[in-house]
């Protein structure tokens, strides 16, 4: 079994082995005409039960045709131009050298011995970003595994840095439409059920200021001590920015820490055309960025962003086995010293061979064409009656419903809505997502493959339309009969 190690006298068998499983990859991205083949749980469940993991094939070629059958065939491939569902993106290929280049030397980025190079990789890349962003020059971060961690991070700190030690006392103040891991977070940090304190918001959803205000001030009304407000730059649903300028303002007015989840909208930060759309991000106490979001990064890419260093010692523990104290004043670089995480992958070698590689404003122009598709598309359904779009995009998301001029029951609008989702994604033909605005369920695009267009777009919207118009006709011939 030791000809399977990678080391010095299995390199021939590991360049074989790579080798024939990155042709098949190739193969497939090449070939595929369909983001999604529509295999059903029912289908596929069978398939891999039926394999014995106690009985190995001993075989690389035979290992690589089972995985066909059990994942290459049905995978969900967020290449192709007609997958618009979650914010998952198509990767570049700089991004997935650097994952082959990281997976097999596997160097674990906790302490300067397990990393060395790796080390000051990460930390010039941390500086990059950070720079970026206009944090200055005392400012610092982590890589992460993604955004949940990287808000859970920030919270934990401004959990640390706030003005009481009472948990029960503690509020997190976060817009409406905010990601679940602020909510999650807040369990985690040990908060009280009633801790996280939703902001409304308006018409194109982002965060009221006025209501911001009215709730700090709330806050310190009951007795309440604000830990942090979470601006969203980007949001999940809508790719809204909140007012980031007037909602620093309102943070330094009652002393109140500033994360901007950034996690979506943090490509505008490469961004050539529309990088203002996200001023006041460098107000900000800590940010969360996702390169494999708007980046074009294969998961893991993510890192939380600090404006004071200091404040990272609120996740700082030495271990003697591990980063004991005198690595400090001899100054050994350990990333462990500011990390939730202990081991960990070199995940920023991504990001260094894509920028070495396309540089900065090759990721920007990507990211805008993503978002310029976006008000094309907005316009195609702003103009066609079939739809009702709910607002402008401020990235590249679009959130509607196809709504029946003949049916004036919402429910029965709600359910034709879900049919023709789910009867797209059986199909194959597409993927789109669904969530749900003031009760009532819409469809989603999230658009983040320059390689989909208009014409991608307006096939969709047809699908869909035709998806529905069945589902309405086949349940009036129901009633009929």
């Amino acid at each position: 079994m030791r000809s399977h190690l990678l080391n010095d006298t299995t390199a021939e068998q590991y360049r074989r082995s790579v080798t024939e499983g990155v042709e098949r990859v190739a193969a497939k991205l090449a070939t595929t005409q369909r983001p999604f083949t529509g295999v059903t749980v029912d289908a596929l469940a069978p398939v891999i039960e039926r394999i014995d993991l106690d009985r190995p094939l001993h075989d690389t070629t035979a290992a690589l045709d089972e995985l066909e059958d059990v994942y290459l065939r049905d995978a969900v491939y967020f290449h192709h131009p007609r997958y618009l569902a979650h914010l998952n993106c198509p990767v570049v290929i700089p991004a997935v050298l650097g994952e082959a280049v990281l997976s097999a030397v596997n160097s674990s980025l906790d302490t300067w011995d397990q990393s060395a190079g790796g080390t000051l990789i990460e930390r010039k890349l941390i500086d990059w970003t950070t720079a970026r962003i206009g944090l200055g020059a005392a400012a610092d971060g982590v890589f992460t595994s993604g955004g949940t961690q990287s808000n859970l991070q920030a919270l934990l700190l401004a959990r640390e840095e706030a003005k009481t030690r009472d948990l029960a006392k503690l509020c997190v103040l976060t817009s409406e439409v905010s990601h679940f891991s602020v909510q999650k977070s807040a369990k985690l940090l040990g908060l009280g059920p009633d801790a996280v304190v939703s902001v409304p918001v308006d018409h194109d959803q982002r965060m009221q200021t006025v209501a911001l205000a009215r709730e700090l001030a709330r806050c310190a009304e009951d007795g309440r001590v604000p830990m942090a407000v979470v601006a969203t730059a980007g949001s999940t649903d809508f790719g809204s920015i909140d007012p980031l300028p007037e909602i620093a303002e309102l943070c330094a007015q009652y002393g109140v820490w500033m994360h901007v989840d950034a996690a979506y909208g943090c490509g505008l930060l490469a961004s050539l055309k529309h990088r203002d759309r996200i001023n006041g991000i460098e107000h900000a106490d800590s940010v969360t960025v996702d390169y494999h979001k708007s980046f074009f990064q294969p998961v893991s890419s993510s890192a939380v962003l600090v404006r004071d260093a200091v404040t990272l010692r609120h996740a700082t523990y030495h271990a003697e086995y591990l980063n004991p104290r005198r690595m400090v004043t001899e100054r050994i670089p350990n990333q462990v010293d500011k990390s939730l995480q202990t081991t960990r992958r070199f995940d920023a070698l991504k990001l260094w061979m894509t920028l070495r590689v396309m540089g900065a404003d090759g990721i920007g122009r990507l990211f805008d064409e993503v978002c310029d598709l976006a008000r094309d598309g907005w316009r195609l359904l702003d103009a066609d009656p079939r739809f009702d779009v709910v607002v402008e995009p401020s990235l590249s998301t679009l959130v509607f419903r196809y709504v029946p001029a003949a049916v004036t029951d919402p429910a029965h609008v709600d359910r034709a809505n879900l049919y023709a989702r789910k009867a797209l994604f059986a199909s194959g033909d597409a993927v789109v997502a669904g969530t749900k605005v003031a009760g009532r369920h819409y469809l989603k695009f999230t658009l983040l493959n320059p390689e989909t267009t208009t014409a991608d777009i307006t096939a969709v919207l047809d699908l869909i339309a035709g998806h529905a118009e069945q589902y309405l006709g086949e349940s009036l011939d129901r009633v009929a009969s």
